[in-house]
């Protein structure tokens, strides 16, 4: 396991304020001890807290070539069919994953592909599992295609904690199996769009895990 990109500098200057708050405590306020063991309380907690968050685990993608994997670690909170307006403009089955501040929020390509489709819309930060969190929050749309010409758009959507999501790809770049496609920061959700037919291989309360849970077939 490794520490995500997003999250370095962070925890780097995490370390260098508590470090320097420590010092202080312990050589200008040495008379009040309770400082500094209230500082290397909270200071500590904050410290494992985005180090716990931002960690990157290592794990191999084993999904066969008509198979699509869990883009994020989550629960499934939403299997229906829609009408899915922004980029098919028709019905299609969508598959939603929430992510607590505690799952890992590094996300991955469900698929091997080419991007067909890659944009970010600003907006709100209503909680994740509100309705209109698909269209009204800030997210962004991916299309990406197989091979044999099946494709599926997954959208990251923030949440009331999340202020960043990051995406590392664009438009007609071919993605490998189990890339990384982006990171959404403080608690969010993920949704996909598959093709109507289908086989939706996961049930609402499942949990998944990011690169490895096969979550539909067709």
């Amino acid at each position: 396991m490794t520490i995500h990109k997003e999250g370095r500098a962070l925890i780097l200057m995490t370390t260098l304020i508590v470090g320097l708050l420590l010092f202080i405590s312990d050589h200008y306020l040495s008379h009040y001890p309770w400082i500094f063991w209230l500082v290397l309380l909270i200071g500590g907690f904050f410290w494992i807290a985005f180090v716990q968050f931002f960690r990157l685990p290592s794990r191999k993608n084993t999904a066969e070539a008509d198979q699509w994997v869990a883009p994020c670690d989550g629960k499934v909170v939403v299997i229906e069919e829609v009408e899915e307006p922004e980029y098919f403009k028709d019905k299609r089955i969508q598959v939603s994953i929430f992510m607590s501040p505690l799952n890992v929020h590094a996300n991955w390509t469900p698929c091997a592909g080419q991007v067909k489709y890659a944009k970010y819309h600003p907006g709100k930060y209503l909680v994740a599992w509100h309705p209109k969190s698909s269209t009204e929050n800030e997210r962004t749309s991916i299309v990406v295609e197989r091979a044999d010409g099946k494709p599926v758009l997954f959208r990251q959507i923030a949440g009331a904690l999340a202020r960043r999501i990051c995406y590392y790809v664009k438009e007609n770049e071919t993605l490998q199996k189990g890339q990384e496609f982006g990171f959404i920061k403080f608690g969010s959700r993920v949704d996909l769009y598959f093709p109507i037919g289908t086989q939706i291989i996961c049930k609402i309360g499942d949990k998944t895990v990011g690169n490895e849970t096969i979550i539909a077939k067709a």
